[in-house]
Order: structure tokens, then sequence, then C-alpha cells
């Protein structure tokens, strides 16, 4: 949209001054006022991308409904394009990899104490906190409410802290979290054993007493271990063909999670992500961000992710050129949900994840991503097709009109020619192209990529005309041949680029371009006083042969040209 903008302001700034000029060169050529005036209007009239807005808008709203449809509410525009060129998508593991629904396996005492002690403070504590997550749901259905003990304190859980804990009046202080936040070196044999369910991608949670819990800070000490909870994680079956889709789009799939990262990991393989063995625990990140930024690339998997890390980790990838899609569904994804190209909530998460996302799956289903995916990239590729065809015209009519004026000649168009023109090789196909559904998308950026069709045609557009009134000078043409080779010449070089465009062919892509051919040549050869030209049906018309050859290989190396210049200077 910033792109089509800036190009409307720039022809919109430049057209008067052209106009003028354009017909005051004409008019000190000797040509008449209505002859003059009627190459001003032609070379005014071409360079207006008439149309680009209203079918890009077209294709965006059309985009919108059929994202509705796959139950993805779209809630900034923009989000398509960024959805459409997402190279990196980061994730959380719960709810995406996983179904979320998590479950309870085992119970486990440790230090000595019984596995019937550690079920009866877990039938408290596993009700005593209004904060409930999935974990907390798995715990209220695994454990049974007993409501005997009155809680005095209570440390709600956070993820930076990765604990929750309780006081209660006669039983004493109790913690539930993450083993390696609450234990240190001299509990290490209870830590391998933690780490050895974690390899096996269970989720491990750690009862505790304790002497002392601070609310104010959210500390506790004394910390000495009761037991170990086990929780297991179903794959979604859908899973691997998910993550085998975006690695086929070259989409490279991040696992962000707060839990874990052996579990994440172990999870992550199972469910056939390339390189999640490859992980890392946030705590061991860089906190200097250009250092962040050299080993962001070097893992899959990230664990024990506080939100401010998960910002970060979204601003290096995009600090590295990576367009990031993000994921989530809790306030701790907030602040990366808003500083990605493309966030992406879930309707079943917070209020706030889903404020700040560019779009909601509203059926809270991480397998229509790769439909919703694929929906953008057919939008964002429909609107660089149709771009194309539109800005070449625009580019070779500004060309054209700078350079006749220089020369002092006749515009090589009258307004009739632009309408055939414009109405075979841009109207009709940008119509059929604005809807067709396809997907095909660059990671390049609109400008580049639709510069790289359209920027050669133009070139080829201007040389040839150059060498029609070359050859109109040397060989005495008058004014009606000369306009005979401008028209056919110009309507070859626009049915080139629009063939360019429909590459590849498909079944449709190829009638439509057989069919503006049919029109263009029988317009020609049936109506030649309708569109101001002489009958083709003359011996002059035989140096069309050789231009047909010129034309085709001066785009072929122009294109050449350009796609170097643009891989290397832009």
């Amino acid at each position: 949209q910033r792109t089509i903008n800036r190009i409307i302001k720039v022809v919109g700034v430049l057209i008067v001054p052209i106009g003028i000029m354009l017909y005051l060169s004409q008019s000190n050529a000797g040509t008449g006022f209505s002859d003059c005036l009627v190459g001003t209007v032609a070379g005014v009239i071409g360079m207006i991308p008439e149309g680009l807005v209203l079918l890009t808008s077209i294709s965006f709203i059309l985009g919108v409904g059929r994202l509705a449809r796959k139950r993805a509410l779209v809630q900034e525009m923009e989000a398509i394009e960024a959805l459409a060129r997402v190279n990196v998508l980061c994730l959380d593991k719960t709810g995406t990899i996983t179904t979320g629904k998590l479950e309870v396996v085992d119970v486990i005492g440790v230090n000595d104490t019984e596995k019937e002690r550690v079920e009866a403070v877990m039938n408290e504590m596993a009700f005593a906190f209004d904060d409930v997550n999935n974990t907390q749901d798995a715990l209220m259905k695994y454990f049974k409410k007993s409501s005997r003990w009155r809680p005095l304190e209570k440390i709600p859980f956070s993820s930076d802290r990765k604990y929750r804990a309780i006081r209660y009046d006669q039983e004493g202080c109790f913690v539930l979290g993450a083993p390696e936040f609450l234990l240190g070196e001299e509990d290490r044999e209870i830590l391998l054993k933690a780490e050895s369910y974690a390899a096996e991608g269970l989720r491990v949670l750690l009862l505790a007493s304790c002497d002392t819990i601070t609310v104010e800070d959210g500390t506790v000490w004394g910390v000495s271990p009761m037991g170990l909870i086990i929780i297991s994680d179903c794959i979604r079956e859908e899973a691997p063909e998910i993550f085998n889709y975006f690695a086929s789009q070259n989409v490279n799939i991040k696992v962000i999670s707060g839990d874990n990262p052996a579990t994440v990991s172990q999870i992550a393989l199972k469910a056939g992500l390339n390189g999640a063995e490859h992980y890392i625990d946030a705590n061991e990140l860089p906190e200097d961000f250009e250092e962040l930024k050299k080993v962001v690339g070097d893992y899959t998997v990230y664990g024990r992710v506080k939100p401010e890390q998960k910002q970060n980790i979204v601003r290096a990838y995009q600090a590295n050129k990576a367009v990031v899609g993000m994921v989530g569904d809790g306030v701790n994804d907030v602040l990366a949900l808003k500083d990605a190209d493309c966030g992406i909530a879930m309707a079943a998460g917070s209020d706030a994840a889903k404020q700040v996302a560019h779009i909601v799956l509203l059926d809270s289903d991480f397998v229509h991503l790769k439909e919703i995916v694929s929906e953008g990239r057919m939008i964002i590729s429909n609107i660089e097709r149709v771009s194309s065809l539109y800005l070449t015209k625009t580019i070779y009519s500004l060309l054209l009109n700078v350079i006749f004026i220089l020369l002092g000649r006749s515009y090589p168009f009258v307004p009739i020619h632009l309408t055939l023109i414009s109405t075979v090789a841009i109207g009709i196909p940008s119509f059929i192209l604005a809807l067709e559904q396809t997907e095909t998308v660059t990671q390049s950026g609109f400008l580049k990529h639709v510069l790289r069709v359209a920027l050669p045609g133009a070139l080829t557009m201007v040389l040839n005309m150059l060498l029609i009134q070359g050859i109109s000078i040397v060989l005495g043409f008058d004014s009606g041949m000369t306009a005979t080779y401008n028209l056919i010449v110009a309507g070859m070089v626009s049915l080139m680029v629009l063939m360019r465009v429909c590459n590849p062919m498909n079944k449709i892509r190829s009638i439509l371009c057989n069919t503006m051919i049919v029109i263009f040549v029988a317009c020609v050869i049936l109506f030649p006083e309708l569109f101001s030209i002489n009958s083709v049906f003359s011996w002059r018309m035989i140096f069309i042969a050789p231009l047909v050859i010129f034309t085709y290989y001066s785009m072929k190396y122009l294109s050449a040209i350009v796609h170097f210049l643009l891989r290397k200077h832009i």
C-alpha cells in the first residue's frame, strides 16, 4: 500500500509539468492544435495506473472474506502481506505442536516422602489458586479437592519465577514449580531424575515444602523437595504434515516455550520438526542484543523463556532481515505478538493477546494456520502480478513522454491505441489474475518483485518506439504507417509482458493469453480505421518480423540485466 501510494504521488506531481511540456514540444514541431491535444492526452493517460488501486483493494477484500471462512479474523489489513512473506514462524508448544490437553500420568515421592503425602498436599494446593491454565486444569482433574486447610498467603504463578507458593495456617509453606528453578546442586539426584523424564518429552513439576515465603517479592526460602508430578501432553496428529508444509514453503519454525527446553525439544522431534535437537535454555541467551542476533540462528527450540525474552528473540530475527510471525495466546505473549510482523492469537486466549494481534484464529486451532498462510500468499501473489501489468505502462509512458519532449516529435500513441492495449494486455487479464487462486510469492518485497517484470517490459517498449521512429524517417513512412507500427509493436510488447506475468502457465492463464492475442490481432486486422492505423496488408509491414525478433531478445537480455541490478543494489 505504501509503495502504490508513493507511485501515485510521484505520477500525480509529474503529470502536470510533463503534460504542459509535451503539448509545447508538439506545438513547436508544427503539429496542429487537435493533434497536439490528442497526443498530450495519450501521454498523460498512459502514466496513470488506472485500476491498480481498485483491483488491489478487491484482492484484499476477497482475501479477508476467504480468511473469515477459514475461521480467521483479520484485524489489520497489512497483516496479509506480512503473513504471505513470513519466513520465520515462532510458536509455543502447548496448543500448537500438542493438543494442550495435559494429563497427570504419575506422582512420585522423593526424599522419603510418601506418595500419599504428596497427593494430600496437592489435593489442597491444586484448587487454591484462581490463575487457572492448562497445567492447573490437569492438576485439578487428577487430584481431589479437600479444602480442609486454610491458606494465609499466596504467591501466584509467574513466567519469570516458574513457580507458585502458598502458606497454610497449620501445615506450613509449600511451593510448586519447575525443578531447575527451585533446586540447587545439593539436590542433583532429583534434578537428574527430572531431566530423564524431560528427555522423554514429559513435563515435570516439583512439589516442595519451604520455611518461609515472601509475597512482596515472590521469593521462597528453605526449599525441601517432597515429590515430582509427571505430566504428559499429546502431540497433534496433523503436526508432522503442518511442519512439512512450512518446510516446503521455506518457513523456519521456532518453538518458544516456558517449559523445560529438553522436554520441548523431544516433543518437537516426535512431531517431526527439523532441527528440534538444537535447543537452549533462555537463561543462557546473551543479554546484549547484538550478541543475541548472532546466536538466534543456531537454535530451533527455546525453553524457559520469559515474556521480555520472547520479544527480544522476535526482534533479533527481524534484525537479521527475517519476516517474523508469532503465534500466541497468553498475556506473556503480548510483547512478542505486538512486535512481530504478523501476530496471530487464539480466540480462546487472553483478551490482551487478541487485542494486539493482527489475526485471530476464531476456533483456536493451529491446524488452520497452513490454510491461512496459503491464503495470504495467494492474495499477495495476485496483487504482485496485477501491479506488474499496470506499472509497466506507467513506466514506459513516463519515459516516452520525456524522450519525445526532448526529440520534439509527436507522441507515438493516440488514446484509442492505449484503450486497445490496456484492454487486452492489462484490463481484462488483471481482473482475471486478481481473482485467481494460486500460491506463489517471493520473500523479496513488493516493489523489487514487480520491477523484475515491469522494468524490462517498459525499457523494451521504449527501445522499440525509438527504433520505429528511426525506421519511419529512413523509409519515409507517413503518419498512418508509423502509427500502425507503433500500435502493433506496443501491443506485442504488452502481450509479452502479460505472458511473463502468467508464467508458470496453467490452463486458465494459457486460455487468457491466447484469447487476448486473438482479440488484439482481430481488432488490428478488422478495424484499422477505428484505431487510426493503416491496413496491415501492405509490403511495408515486412519489418514487423524483425521487430518481433528484436523485441523477444531485447526483453530477454534486459530482464537478465534488471534481475542482476536488483539483486545487487536493491
